[in-house]
C-alpha cells in the first residue's frame, strides 16, 4: 500500500491547473473538494454560474467542468499520479459530476503528462488564422484523442462545411436578437470601459479579438451590438477549418466525455502549434443542432464546433482565486 502523501500545495496546483479548463462565457462553473487522506478530488457543478437562457439543459456547463476534469487528470499525471475517474458516481447528487482518485503510476495514461506543457499555453483564439491546412497526419492525431475519451472527432467536407457556416450564421444572427440570450451576454462579457481588468471570470474585452471585415469565419462575438472602445476589424480565413465533436448519446455523461475529449484535442492541438476556439452557437439551438452532423456519415449528436488553424495565441483570460472554488479536507 502506497503511503505517499498529497500537500496541500500540490492540491492547490493541480485546481489552479484544472481551472484553466475553456467554459462559455468563462463563467467557470466548477467547485472542487479535496479528500486529501483518501487523495480524491470531487469535482461539482456550480449552478449559480449557469446559463439558464443559452444552456438550459446544462449541457454546456457539464462540457466545461468534463474539460477541467481532462486538465486536473492532465496535472495529476505529470505530478506522477495516476487519475482513476469516475463520471456521475452518485446517481442521488447529480451535481457531483465526477470524482479523479490519485494512485501510484502503473506506466498506463503516460501520453496525457506530455500534454501538461499545453495546459497554461491553450487560450481561445478570436484571431484571423492563416489558410494553411493542417496535416492529415495532425488530423488523425487530433481524431484519435477524442476517441481515448469516448467521442468522434471529424472534420467537414467541403459542402458539409458550407452548410455548418450557414447554421452557425444562423445561430448568431438569432443569439443578436434574442432577449434571455443577450441577458447571459451581459452578465458575463466584460466588454466596457473599465471592465479589461482582472475580475477572476467572464470575457473580458481583450479577449475579443477584432470584427470580421472579410471571410466566412464564424467567430462569437462576445460585445454584440455593444461598442468596444479601440476594437478594429479584420480579414479573417476565408477557408475556416472546423471540426466537429460528436457523442453517440446524448446523456450528461456523454456532454462530460464530451468536455474531457474537446480538451484533450485542445491541448494536443496546442502541442503541435495550433490555435483553436470553440465554436458553440448552432449547438446551443436545439433546431439547428441535429442539422450539423454530416447527412451522409454523420454518427450521434454534435457536441462541440472548434475552429482550428495557425495563427496566433489568444490572451490569458481571468481565472477566479482557489478559495472561492476548493475546499479541502485532511
Amino acid at each position: 500500500m502506497s503511503t505517499r502523501t498529497l500537500s496541500e500545495e500540490r492540491v492547490a496546483d493541480l485546481v489552479h491547473d484544472a481551472t484553466a479548463a475553456p467554459s462559455l462565457y468563462n463563467a467557470q462553473p466548477w467547485r472542487f473538494h479535496c479528500l486529501r487522506g483518501e487523495r480524491t478530488f470531487e469535482v461539482r457543478a456550480d449552478p449559480g454560474r449557469g446559463l439558464p437562457h443559452t444552456d438550459p439543459d446544462a449541457r454546456g456547463l457539464h462540457i466545461g467542468c468534463g474539460a477541467a476534469v481532462l486538465n486536473l487528470r492532465v496535472a495529476a499525471a505529470h505530478a506522477g499520479w495516476r487519475p482513476e475517474t469516475r463520471l456521475l458516481p452518485d446517481p442521488r447528487d447529480p451535481a457531483l459530476l465526477a470524482t479523479v482518485h490519485l494512485v501510484d503510476p502503473d506506466g498506463g495514461e503516460s501520453d496525457l503528462a506530455a500534454l501538461y506543457p499545453a495546459v497554461r499555453r491553450r487560450h481561445t483564439s478570436r484571431r484571423p488564422y492563416a489558410e494553411t491546412r493542417i496535416p492529415e497526419a495532425v488530423r488523425s492525431a487530433l481524431a484519435r484523442a477524442a476517441r481515448r475519451e469516448g467521442a468522434l472527432l471529424d472534420f467537414p467536407s467541403p459542402r458539409h462545411l458550407r452548410w455548418v457556416l450557414e447554421l452557425t450564421e444562423e445561430a448568431e444572427a438569432r443569439n443578436r436578437t434574442d432577449p434571455g440570450r443577450r441577458e447571459d451576454l451581459a452578465r458575463w462579457a466584460r466588454t466596457g470601459p473599465g471592465t479589461d481588468g482582472p475580475t477572476g471570470d467572464g470575457g473580458p474585452a481583450r479577449a475579443l479579438g477584432p470584427r470580421t471585415r472579410e471571410g466566412s469565419v464564424p467567430v462569437r462575438d462576445h460585445a454584440g451590438a455593444r461598442r468596444t472602445p479601440g476594437r478594429g476589424s479584420a480579414d479573417f480565413e476565408r477557408s475556416p477549418q472546423l471540426a466537429l465533436l460528436s457523442t453517440l448519446r446524448d446523456r450528461p455523461e456523454d456532454w462530460l466525455r464530451a468536455g474531457q475529449a474537446m480538451e484533450r484535442v485542445l491541448l494536443l492541438a496546442t502541442s503541435e502549434g495550433l490555435v483553436g476556439s470553440p465554436v458553440t452557437q448552432a449547438v446551443e439551438w436545439p433546431d439547428l443542432r441535429w442539422p450539423l452532423r454530416d447527412p451522409v456519415s454523420g454518427k450521434g449528436l454534435v457536441q462541440v464546433v472548434l475552429r482550428l488553424g495557425y495563427g496566433p495565441p489568444g490572451p490569458e483570460t481571468p481565472r477566479r482565486p482557489l478559495p472561492e472554488i476548493l475546499d479541502v479536507d485532511p
